[in-house]
């Protein structure tokens, strides 16, 4: 066999063989290629957002739980006992001063009223007759008067007449006798006068007291009317028509003034002390009521659009809680707020001078302490405990841990470690926190 015939043989192990080290060549030369460039070019730094340490004043506010009350609430009492005839109002709605709620029968009222004013005619007609008996005694008596008068001339007469034995002792008798009888017909006279009179006092008092029963009569006939006292949202009914109502018995319905509404809540002594130390003269609190302003921030987390104002607080400290009750008075168009809502009334109490502030997200609690992210000018990542005090808006006050301008990692806190080179963005606070 020819040397040319065995080069032109093709020889298969050799073949494969060749190919197998030439793809593993390729492989190494790539993988060193590979971990070359790896080594050369280094991974990015973590971007974060960072915030400023600000410092400034700061007003300091203070929440408590707050629970809506209506300015004025008139509970709808019955004042006579008797049975609901109808109902005037829609429940719920808003009624006006002297508006007719409920309608209790007044016909028992009427009859004791017509049966009143009877008993008043029938006064009358005796204080006339009195007063005619008057007129009648009064005539008699003139009457006396003028017989005596008479007599008393005909004993003056037959006096002198008798001592010159003119005439006889018996015509001066008689005449004596006529002038006491005349005498006597006066005394009757004026008695009869006085009893006339002392009857005209009765009757007179028979008619005060039948007007005063049909004063009392037409007043018990108009308290069968149940009207509303006030302008305000008048509350569901308690009583239906047809039932026995009574002035024992519980309120029919109320209606309460909600506009202005009030806010009751509570502060602890605690508070109350530190407000007196910072305002020492009534004065001086007076004037700061006067100007602050509270917020109610409701049951679904919103705050009302209306500002309220410090109203009254009570005369004494609750002995069990040693808090004291405040009550606060908001705006209230279109009756929005109701009496028996929760809220939470807000209203600040005093300002930090200098504060420091930090967003409250870049402040992280762990096993009761908290730490910030903070980034030196090299961009480098160290971990600070901070002593935190109150919270302002979306801000938390630092009491100590950082210095004014400092940068502190508000987003991408959970990218870093201390020692971590960071590439810092500026922060941006959500929209509802720019609000604040």
């Amino acid at each position: 066999m020819s040397l040319a015939h065995i080069t032109n043989t093709p020889l298969p192990g050799i073949v494969i063989w060749t190919r197998t080290c030439l793809v593993f060549s390729i492989l190494l030369t790539a993988a060193g290629c590979s971990n070359v460039t790896s080594a050369a070019k280094p991974p990015d730094p973590p971007s974060v957002e960072v915030a400023e340490v600000v410092q400034r004043d700061v007003p300091i506010s203070g929440e408590w739980i707050g629970t809506l009350d209506g300015m004025v609430n008139a509970d709808i009492k019955a004042q006579v006992s008797g049975y609901l005839l109808e109902q005037d109002y829609t429940e719920g709605s808003f009624v006006r001063k002297g508006q007719l709620l409920f309608q209790i029968d007044p016909r028992p009222f009427k009859a004791v009223l017509d049966q009143a004013q009877g008993q008043v005619e029938q006064a009358n007609g005796q204080l006339a007759q009195a007063r005619a008996q008057l007129i009648q005694a009064e005539a008699q008596l003139a009457v006396a008067q003028a017989n005596q008068g008479r007599t008393q001339l005909d004993v003056d007469r037959y006096v002198p007449l008798a001592k010159q034995q003119a005439i006889t002792q018996q015509e001066l008798d008689n005449a004596t006798q006529n002038n006491l009888a005349a005498k006597a017909q006066i005394q009757a006279a004026k008695a009869a006068v006085e009893t006339a009179k002392a009857q005209i006092q009765a009757a007179n008092a028979t008619v005060e007291a039948t007007r005063a029963t049909v004063e009392t009569a037409q007043l018990n006939l108009g308290f069968t009317r149940l009207i509303s006292p006030i302008d305000g949202v008048a509350g569901i009914a308690q009583q239906q028509v047809g039932a026995l109502v009574s002035p024992s018995g519980s309120p029919v319905t109320t209606v309460s003034t909600v506009d202005p509404i009030k806010a009751y809540f509570t502060v602890s002594e605690q508070e109350y002390l530190a407000f007196t130390r910072q305002f020492p003269s009534q004065a001086s609190r007076d004037a700061d009521r006067s100007r602050q302003q509270l917020e109610l921030i409701l049951a679904d987390g919103t705050t009302y659009s209306q500002k309220g104002r410090y109203y009254v607080a009570d005369r004494q400290a609750n002995q069990s809680t040693g808090a004291f009750r405040l009550a606060g008075l908001f705006p209230n168009p279109g009756n929005t707020l109701r009496p028996g809502q929760y809220g939470r009334v807000r209203a600040e109490t005093a300002t930090r001078k200098g504060a420091l502030l930090v967003p409250q997200r870049a402040v992280g609690e762990l096993q009761g302490s908290y730490q910030v992210a903070v980034v030196d000018p090299q961009n480098k990542v160290s971990i600070r405990t901070v002593k935190v005090g109150e919270r302002s808006g979306a801000l938390w006050i630092i009491e100590d841990g950082v210095q004014p301008g400092e940068r502190v990692i508000a987003e991408g806190v959970q990218k870093v470690a201390p020692g971590t080179v960071v590439n810092p963005k500026p922060y941006t606070p959500p929209a509802e926190a720019k609000g604040r």
